[in-house]
């Protein structure tokens, strides 16, 4: 236990609470369980301890631990619970909940035995609650952790604080936004820069180690976060990487399930299954019709990268047309649906199109569509239904 403690305080201690990301606010930490979720390297775990720093005048009330670590080869969660509350604890953090085997089981006991203590977890995007607990699916609190918006990398580089915008603030009143702020702020080179390493908060100590960082956290999700929530055998693994290599290595990739089910030596429905692990551990995207619902074994009419970043770090030559759809298609999913239409690029909560290009795009794909838009990459300030691709970086 002292081993867990003198790591706890470590951490603590290098922790500074400077720039909250936009969840901070939201969370009520009152909640006496809350779960956290979010694809690995998005800060869940700097965001915590900026919180007990922030929090707690008296950080011993306070634990952190990782569930992963080797304290709990023998030892439960329960031992830990019991540890800290008796001690005067009054809030324990458990970080990697998902490395940890019957994690809900316990978790929802550890609720019931000690009314006083408050339960904040944190794990792999691709928690599920069973509802077999029922219990604990109807206490706790669910929040999902993004990586960093376009908005929130020029707030943490220092060169702009910028309020959220809506989707129909954009829409609607974009070209005297966009002439405001780019008033401030110059932004079309930064946002170059944050296509390539802007998404996650560890490019501020990697540098120029930042694509091999990535591809490290990327090989995490594929050997440890995937098994652990989704209980895959090897095989699966294997499947993951080779279908990760096809999609880096034609971009833009045209989905054709069939050709991936003979050259992965494998069934349709396997390839379903693979498309939908890698898109809830937020390393693609899946993107459907309007008229489909986004079930597991539906095929996706197409499939892009999670964010930028992955894109870079995993493919030798991004397409440019490619970027700027992932990229929107990022930012617009915060608080929007997107699915594929039939004329355009994307389709927005079934009713905005939007067709994705370069400075000079045009509206032939769209004209005479009502609510159609063009999103145009290169661009400070637009006019009329021309918008610029970075403003919808300003959403979260």
């Amino acid at each position: 236990m002292n081993r867990l403690i003198e790591n706890y305080n470590r951490l603590l201690g290098e922790s500074r609470p400077s720039t909250f990301r936009y969840l901070y606010e939201s969370i009520n930490w009152k909640n006496r369980l809350i779960v956290l979720k979010g694809a690995r390297g998005v800060g869940k775990t700097t965001m915590i301890l900026q919180h007990i720093a922030n929090a707690f005048e008296d950080t011993s009330k306070a634990l952190y631990v990782s569930a992963d670590h080797i304290w709990f080869a023998n030892h439960s969660l329960i031992d830990l619970a019991e540890y800290h509350y008796t001690h005067g604890g009054t809030h324990l953090f458990i970080d990697e909940i998902h490395k940890y085997p019957n994690w809900q089981q316990e978790i929802k006991n550890i609720y019931d035995s000690f009314p006083h203590l408050n339960l904040i977890v944190t794990g792999s995007s691709m928690l599920r609650i069973e509802h077999a607990l029922g219990d604990l699916s109807r206490r706790c609190k669910e929040y999902t952790m993004r990586g960093l918006s376009f908005r929130e990398y020029l707030k943490l580089e220092g060169i702009a604080d910028w309020p959220v915008l809506s989707l129909e603030e954009i829409l609607h009143r974009h070209t005297q936004i966009a002439a405001k702020l780019t008033g401030e702020a110059k932004v079309l080179g930064h946002f170059d820069n944050y296509l390539r390493h802007g998404y996650y908060p560890f490019y501020i100590e990697e540098g120029n180690g930042f694509e091999e960082r990535l591809e490290r956290v990327i090989n995490t999700v594929l050997n440890e976060d995937i098994p652990a929530v989704a209980k895959v055998e090897y095989d699966t693994i294997y499947k993951l990487r080779q279908l990760l290599a096809i999609f880096s290595e034609q971009s833009p990739y045209t989905l054709n399930v069939s050709a991936l089910a003979r050259t992965l030596e494998t069934s349709t429905g396997q390839v379903m299954k693979l498309l939908d692990l890698l898109n809830q551990a937020a390393i693609i995207r899946r993107l459907f019709s309007k008229e489909r619902s986004m079930k597991m074994l539906q095929k996706p009419e197409k499939v892009l990268f999670d964010n930028t970043n992955i894109m870079y770090a995993l493919s030798s030559e991004a397409d440019q047309g490619t970027l700027r759809e992932t990229y929107f298609a990022d930012m617009i999913s915060f608080a929007h649906s997107v699915s594929m239409p039939q004329k355009g690029d994307l389709l927005v909560d079934k009713h905005f199109l939007f067709e994705v290009g370069g400075r000079t795009k045009g509206y032939k794909q769209i004209a005479n569509i009502p609510d159609s838009f063009i999103v145009a990459d290169g661009i400070d300030i637009g006019f009329e239904n021309k918008i610029p691709l970075w403003l919808f970086g300003m959403m979260y």
